[in-house]
């Protein structure tokens, strides 16, 4: 798989690597990992985009970004919630949505956390919560314009299936076809019917 990795006022390198090693040191969720390119010596790198097959979903491209662990860059980070059983609203058959699940952040590079967690074990039914909540490690600085305007997780109501109740005229016509059988067999005539149908 391709990969080119940046580094300020450098040249742009290019470099091959196995999809399969490339998706292992991702797995392990860390913001900031050491790159080492053949011939060159180890430097200190983070994701700066991937790029993934459309319909397969595996990796065929990635961009690296080349740091100073001395000074600060903004980097994306995952945020997971904690207490979602737990939360009196779910108990009570509310249904929580994770609506924001990433954020980006400003730290130095060896800082950024691999993952931010919003604790949500309080939430009630209706209840929302805001970046503006969360709680970042030291030296860590969240990148919003409005962090009060951006919501991480909603509790909405229990989702209630109506269940339709027949009408009173369904109800009629349900017991008229009952009447009618007899009805026909007794006389036969077609206006006796009508008449029933009528009265009904």
């Amino acid at each position: 798989m391709p990969g080119v990795v940046y580094s300020g006022g450098a040249d742009a390198r290019a470099f091959q690597v196995a999809e399969r090693d490339v998706r292992s040191v991702l797995g392990e969720g860390a913001a900031l990992f050491d790159l080492e390119i053949e011939g060159a010596k180890t430097v200190p790198v983070v994701v700066k985009e991937q790029q993934h097959h459309p319909v397969r979903g595996n990796l065929q491209h990635i961009d690296l970004q080349e740091v100073r662990l001395d000074e600060a860059i903004q980097a994306e980070v995952a945020i997971e919630l904690e207490g979602t059983e737990v939360a009196p609203g779910v108990k009570g058959g509310g249904v929580l949505e994770h609506v924001t699940r990433e954020v980006t952040v400003e730290a130095l590079p060896t800082e950024i956390p691999d993952q931010i967690v919003a604790d949500v074990s309080a939430m009630e039914v209706n209840d929302t919560l805001q970046l503006s909540a969360l709680v970042v490690p030291e030296g860590v600085t969240l990148v919003a314009d409005d962090p009060d305007e951006v919501t991480i997780a909603t509790l909405s109501p229990p989702r209630v299936e109506e269940v339709v109740e027949p009408s009173v005229e369904e109800e009629a016509e349900l017991v008229g076809e009952d009447g009618e059988a007899p009805a026909a067999e007794d006389g036969g005539e077609g206006d006796g019917d009508s008449g029933d149908s009528g009265g009904e």
